[in-house]
């Protein structure tokens, strides 16, 4: 069965703790799951768009990084940029953001381009998705430390592990595929004809006349062109989003993303949030804090996260997003059922 390793703390104060904690959980990995560390291993994380308070700030994986270096391990942030409009949709802008939260001790990778355009496809022939879009720089690892802050999602119902997986290392394209599996849309009204998004559009599938179309059987969805519109006159239907599909979708993405991958999972369950990272204003949280979890199965330590969380609040936290869960197990992400170890 399954392992989950944990480590209860109570309190996202207790930074020292936290590292320390951090490390023996990877140490734990390494003995009990027999895991060997590659000599280069980036760790996934999530940056915070500016005007967050609530990320997991990197002060927090100090610990993890000092391990490696003593190991001779090389190690860098990874992190893909966003789909939609904000501070953290280029690599200029990215690296501004991570620079101003912290993320400073070790090199900051942005890992799908300036705008999108460098990802490979990842063959999977599952039901919504053959090939998913993952970011060049992690595509190419065979390992990486999966830094996943634990809290909820207005999409999703939560994040965690699996999210960090598929919205995390998928490309804007692969982000688009996963809200709507459909092409982006121009707004006439806000269009200003530049022919910015034609110039930058990799397939030129952008034609602008009066205004600009998307030429709907040339666009591949990279959504590149989102990113660079100075208008902000390209945009997604977020609608298919609400649909049980995007938690399947969400689920072979990170199928796409942990493939051929040695990976290890680590979860920290402080500032649970009803909302996401990515939502650039302050937040309260809606539980107490956890402590945190590793394993090399994303669904289960989701799955271990979610129980624990239930367990201690005496009710269901997050009740949207679960079939996730079902559905990625069912397509043999990882497995519900585990064994959980407290440290």
């Amino acid at each position: 069965m399954t392992k989950v390793y944990f480590k209860a703390i109570n309190s996202y104060s207790k930074t020292n703790e936290i590292n320390a904690a951090a490390v023996h959980l990877l140490q734990t990995i390494e003995v009990k799951e027999s895991v060997e560390l590659n000599r280069f291993i980036p760790l996934k994380v999530h940056l915070g768009e500016k005007g967050n308070k609530t990320f997991i700030e990197p002060k927090n994986f100090e610990g993890i990084i000092d391990y490696l270096t003593e190991r001779n391990i090389d190690t860098a942030f990874i992190e893909t940029n966003v789909l939609y409009k904000g501070q953290r949709n280029t690599i200029k802008n990215h690296l501004r953001v991570a620079k101003e939260h912290g993320f400073t001790k070790i090199p900051v990778v942005i890992a799908d381009g300036e705008v999108g355009e460098d990802y490979e496809l990842v063959e999977i022939k599952k039901k919504h998705f053959d090939r998913c879009k993952i970011a060049g720089a992690i595509a190419k690892e065979k390992q990486i430390i999966v830094l996943s802050h634990f809290k909820g999602h207005a999409l999703a119902g939560f994040g965690g592990a699996i999210k960090q997986l598929a919205m995390g290392c998928a490309s804007k394209g692969g982000k688009l595929d996963q809200h709507a599996n459909s092409i982006p849309k121009i707004s006439r009204l806000k269009c200003k004809s530049c022919n910015t998004c034609a110039a930058k559009c990799p397939e030129s599938a952008i034609i602008v006349d009066t205004k600009a179309k998307i030429d709907k059987n040339k666009c591949v969805g990279c959504a590149s062109c989102m990113a660079i519109c100075p208008y902000g006159a390209i945009s997604n239907s977020w609608l298919a989003s609400l649909t049980k599909s995007f938690n399947e979708r969400l689920a072979e993405y990170a199928y796409a993303a942990s493939k051929g991958k040695n990976n290890i999972y680590i979860s920290f369950a402080f500032n649970i949030t009803k909302n996401c990272d990515c939502e650039g204003h302050p937040m309260e949280p809606v539980a107490k804090d956890i402590g945190i979890f590793a394993s090399t199965d994303p669904v289960a330590i989701d799955q271990a996260c979610l129980d624990i969380l239930d367990k201690n609040e005496g009710r269901i936290v997050f009740k949207r997003g679960r079939s996730t869960l079902e559905y990625a197990a069912s397509i043999g992400l990882g497995s519900r059922e585990y064994e959980l170890i407290e440290l």
